[in-house]
């Protein structure tokens, strides 16, 4: 059998419509699934986007002062302005009726960490710090000495605390009182 033109073109068209035919029940490749989406902040980052930790605590006399620091450890830039909000906790983690005085005055002179707060913009990465005084002092032999296990910071007033466990507690005396000094770059 002698094919013609007509025969060859109708052959190959029907060839070219079987391949339309396969490529139209294949389809497009599937693309790939869509990304997850980015987590607000790095893991271990509290949803505040700070974390606060506790420095060793110095001791001199019956003075105590411990540094804490706060890290933006989130992904955008977080401002702060004047004093952290401290309250003593007991070993069960229950508020301790202590007084928390902004300066050195309540417990101390001042001192060159008595600058007045001033607003601080902290880039991820980036730290202030501030500093909790007090005294181990026992004035009144009628009156239980008082010792806090733990710290809960937060880094101004309404905003998320944290806790923290200072090494070897607070141990106040009988003073009832202790002091923070403003957050600032040092």
């Amino acid at each position: 059998m002698k094919s013609t033109p007509a025969t060859l073109f109708g052959r190959a068209g029907v060839l070219l419509a079987g391949v339309a035919v396969l490529a139209a029940c294949t389809g497009p490749e599937p693309s790939p699934p869509p990304e997850p989406a980015p987590t607000s902040e790095p893991a271990g980052c509290p949803e505040s986007g700070v974390e606060i930790t506790a420095g060793q605590v110095d001791t001199a006399m019956f003075s105590r002062a411990m540094g804490i620091v706060m890290t933006n450890c989130g992904t955008g830039e977080y401002t702060v302005n004047g004093f952290p909000v401290v309250r003593v906790l007991d070993a069960d983690q229950q508020p301790l009726d202590i007084a928390v005085g902004n300066g050195s005055r309540p417990v101390s002179a001042p001192d060159s960490y008595d600058a007045p707060p001033e607003p601080v913009t902290l880039r991820p990465g980036e730290q202030v710090t501030a500093r909790v005084l007090w005294r181990n002092e026992v004035t009144s032999s009628t009156e239980a000495a008082v010792t806090g296990r733990y710290l809960e910071i937060a880094p101004a007033e309404g905003e998320p605390a944290q806790v923290v466990e200072p090494d070897g507690g607070v141990d106040l005396g009988t003073t009832g009182r202790l002091a923070v000094n403003a957050w600032a770059v040092r």
